[in-house]
């Protein structure tokens, strides 16, 4: 392909087993949690799952389990370090401001209702004082003994869950209160017609029977059913309706948000970040999960590491590669891909959502079921989801903002910008029709697929005599700006807490007057975006000659508006595509280290041919990977 862009972006991966009923994934910390402002309150959440006395130090086959030992020197080093624990209710007081929250305050959670909270975590929590949360699953309450739950490590059966006395009696103490963890969503429903498994909480099931998606209608009424037995449940129980829902896996939208709203429940929780502002939404609470069996030294670290600090090294994959007609083709594809991604070891993939054959940079077609373009392969969310949990990256989908080319002449005509040669093909951002039509399309990329942000493609510009009525440069490029940001609410319906990454054409940053070209301004984008991938490409720019030098300019001329380089990455080409060559490995890597010496954080490759080995694995794992060992594990 001939276009070029990138960008960007819980620490627990997502994994979903599809032959296992219950599945442990989560989604852990990361860029993008929840920064709702009220009065300065700051909030942890800790997220904790099985306590138990016989955890192994290190790899124990429950990730997730924490030796009753470390447990307590949790709450010992918690409270020898000033924190302070609050309640859910001292939580809602402070949103609602009745009352601020104390200073480092700290609510403790535990998921899925196992027998471990009642028999090693309570008896520590009532001699240190600290409040909890005890999310339950009520469907596995007091399980029948005739039924086990595939809990990953080994089958559990009625014993390792609580009962209704246990949770009566945790809760008359009026340190824990008792949340819903859902009563049947804890597992996977088919996502796709590979037969894939995703979150039965925020999944469009596919029948494969009837080949045919779930209806909204349908979904909403399965989630609806299924809370409401579960706070039908507690509350017949314990005497009192649920305030809060705990997400399995972290996985929610707004609709399942809303109807649990309408249920009573006004606080959720996810995984998706480590600490957060308050704020009077209570959705989507951020919560930091603790796996692996973390020592207090573990503990303290995570705690007090700077996130911004991390790097990004992303890898950027066009689906036209993996796509073929023959779908035993397409599956070798695949598996050369994932085999790829998990060698090199990048932090996020920018994965391609739209059917590009020709090359021209705009979209024929999509990858996803969608209401206005054909579908060249119900791809997206197969790749995505398992680039996500089988080589565990993170995954952005790259879309067009303008460049999708209707397959009715006569609507091509009526919503394009002028055609150019040259020029990527472009619908009118100015038009309503246009801004209709591209929100649906991200809205069904959203319905349709699991990924975790945005990257906006390279075709969002706008040249100064092609929409006359929105005025000079900066009006145009707050227009795109706009338009982006609608079209990632449109997604974040089905999607929270979407990372946005936009691709920024170098030439803008070295030559000023060249805005007025593009409608493209860094400083803008610094603002909107989590991150403007910047097309560092000197061979794309003539700069063949000099590349170092002008990448040097480049990375001068960030620094006026990025002094930091916290939020701009640079996406190097891997190809000349004046003589559709490489770029030798040797340059890469030297132009890597430049960058790195002259501050640059976060880094990018376009294209990533994992079809034919280029760049040569030695050499992107040697410069761009995120690993901090450059050599293949053996």
């Amino acid at each position: 392909m001939t276009r070029i862009l990138f960008a960007l972006v819980l620490r627990a991966c997502l994994a979903l087993v599809a032959a296992s009923p219950f599945v442990a994934f989560a989604a852990g910390a990361g860029v993008g949690a929840s920064t709702l402002q009220v009065g300065g309150n700051r909030l942890l959440v800790l997220s904790y799952h099985d306590i138990r006395d016989d955890v192994a130090r290190k790899g124990d086959p429950d990730g997730y389990a924490v030796s009753a030992q470390n447990f307590a020197a949790h709450l010992d080093w918690l409270s020898g370090h000033g924190y302070h624990p609050v309640s859910l209710g001292d939580v809602m007081a402070a949103s609602r401001g009745e009352r601020a929250l104390p200073e480092k305050a700290v609510l403790l959670t535990f998921d899925d209702g196992l027998r471990s909270v009642y028999t090693h975590a309570f008896p520590l929590l009532r001699a240190y004082g600290y409040p909890a949360l005890v999310a339950v699953v009520t469907d596995w309450v007091e399980l029948p003994k005739d039924r086990q739950v595939d809990y990953g490590p080994r089958m559990f059966t009625r014993d390792d869950f609580l009962t209704w006395a246990q949770l009566r009696e945790m809760q008359a103490t009026g340190l824990v209160e008792i949340a819903s963890h859902s009563h049947d969503l804890h597992h996977g429903v088919q996502s796709n017609p590979q037969g894939n498994m995703t979150p039965a909480a925020i999944t469009r099931r596919y029948d494969a029977g009837a080949h045919h998606y779930e209806t909204e209608a349908d979904y909403r009424a399965r989630i609806q059913a299924d809370l409401k037995t579960s706070a039908d449940l507690l509350q017949r129980e314990l005497g009192v309706r649920p305030r809060a829902i705990v997400w399995p896996y972290a996985a929610y939208n707004s609709i399942s948000n809303g109807i649990a709203e309408t249920l009573g429940m006004t606080v959720s929780f996810d995984l998706e970040g480590r600490e957060q502002p308050l704020g009077n939404d209570l959705h989507g609470l951020a919560r930091l999960l603790l796996s692996d069996n973390p020592s207090v030294n573990d503990l303290a670290y995570e705690l007090r590491r700077d996130e911004n600090v991390t790097g990004v090294r992303a890898m950027q994959v066009d689906l036209d590669y993996v796509y073929d007609a023959d779908p035993a083709q397409l599956n070798r594809n695949l598996d050369v891909l994932l085999e790829r991604v998990k060698r090199i070891g990048p932090t996020h993939v920018f994965l391609q959502a739209f059917a590009d054959p020709d090359g021209n940079g705009s979209a024929d077609a999509l990858y996803f079921p969608n209401r206005h373009l054909p579908v060249r392969a119900d791809l997206f969310n197969r790749v995505a989801w398992q680039l996500r949990t089988r080589a565990g990256v993170k995954v952005l989908a790259w879309l067009p903002v303008l460049g999708f080319e209707p397959a009715d002449p006569a609507q091509r005509r009526a919503l394009a910008l002028p055609e150019r040669k040259g020029d990527i093909f472009r619908l009118d951002p100015s038009n309503p029709r246009v801004r209709a039509m591209v929100s649906d399309i991200y809205e069904d990329l959203a319905i349709a697929s699991y990924f975790e942000g945005l990257l906006f493609h390279d075709d969002a510009y706008l040249r100064d005599d092609e929409v006359p009525a929105v005025g000079d440069a900066d009006a145009r490029a707050q227009l795109l700006v706009d338009f982006t940001l609608e079209l990632k609410r449109s997604a974040e319906r089905w999607r929270p807490k979407l990372l946005t990454v936009r691709n920024l054409y170098a030439r803008t940053v070295l030559e000023p007057e060249s805005q007025q070209w593009f409608g493209q301004r860094l400083d803008t984008f610094l603002t909107a975006y989590d991150y403007t991938a910047l097309m560092a490409m000197p061979w794309m720019e003539g700069e063949h000659r000099r590349p170092a030098a002008w990448m040097r300019e480049l990375a001068d001329a960030v620094r006026a508006h990025d002094p930091s380089f916290n939020k701009t990455l640079f996406e190097l080409q891997t190809r000349d595509w004046r003589t559709n060559t490489p770029i030798p490995g040797e340059t890469l890597q030297a132009l890597v280290r430049q960058l790195q010496a002259d501050g640059v954080r976060h880094l990018g490759w376009y294209p990533d041919d994992f079809i034919g080995d280029q760049p040569r694995l030695p050499d992107v794992r040697g410069s761009l990977s995120a690993r901090s060992f450059p050599y293949e594990e053996r």
